[in-house]
């Protein structure tokens, strides 16, 4: 086993997501030394890099699998998980998702294909900021955590995304698929904390419309 493997192991860190910041502590060596090992490291397959400064440990090497929800808010840090993939962790649509998509604070997009790792996306919206994170929820998965949107949030987000128009009940049950027992359980509550989130025309018509067909 390599030593920067080793070390990361005795320390309790080979289930963490590794900055370089990270690396730099556990080591502690010069700049070159630690360059050195971690080029070994990834070379011997004891290390994976997720992209620049960003690092895991191998799986063979780990107690628990890296999740892709914690993975994402390490890659873009103050992001959340939303769309369609917290639609279908809340079983709010039938399928499962490749792509992990999330939404971030600012204005840059992202997308990140890893080869073993998969597919990360990541999307701006035009968003009040102060509410940013408005009916999003920290959840645990293992050892590890990440923000995860709530289902009706996911909704709103996925139409201010696709700049969608609201075309009736029958669009969001089958055009979207979402599915309708979720929607009986959308109470005014998780309407009212939703009103005025989003800068954009759409996303607050859809939520009135839907809030009007669920007689809410």
């Amino acid at each position: 086993m390599q030593t920067l493997t080793e070390n990361l192991l005795q320390q309790g860190l080979g289930d963490r997501i590794l900055t370089q910041a990270q690396l730099e502590r556990a080591l502690g060596v010069s700049a070159a030394a630690r360059y050195g090992l971690v080029n070994r490291a990834l070379k011997a397959d004891e290390l994976v890099q997720v992209r620049r400064g960003l690092y895991v440990v191998s799986p063979r090497l780990r107690t628990e699998p890296v999740h892709p929800f914690a993975l994402a808010q390490a890659i873009v840090h103050g992001s959340y998980i939303s769309f369609e993939t917290a639609l279908s962790y809340h079983g709010w649509i039938p399928e499962s998702v490749a792509v992990v998509a999330s939404v971030v604070p600012g204005r840059k997009s992202l997308v990140l294909d890893h080869p073993t790792l998969g597919g990360f996306s990541f999307h701006p919206l035009a968003l009040n900021r102060t509410s940013f994170l408005e009916a999003v929820e920290g959840r645990q998965f293992g050892s590890q955590a990440a923000l995860v949107a709530r289902p009706l949030r996911a909704l709103l987000d996925l139409v201010a995304l696709r700049k969608l128009e609201w075309q009736g009940l029958e669009f969001v049950t089958e055009g979207l698929r979402i599915d309708s027992d979720g929607l009986a359980s959308i109470g005014t509550n998780d309407l009212a904390s939703l009103e005025q989130l989003y800068k954009q025309r759409r996303p607050n018509v859809f939520l009135r419309r839907l809030a009007g067909e669920l007689q809410l």
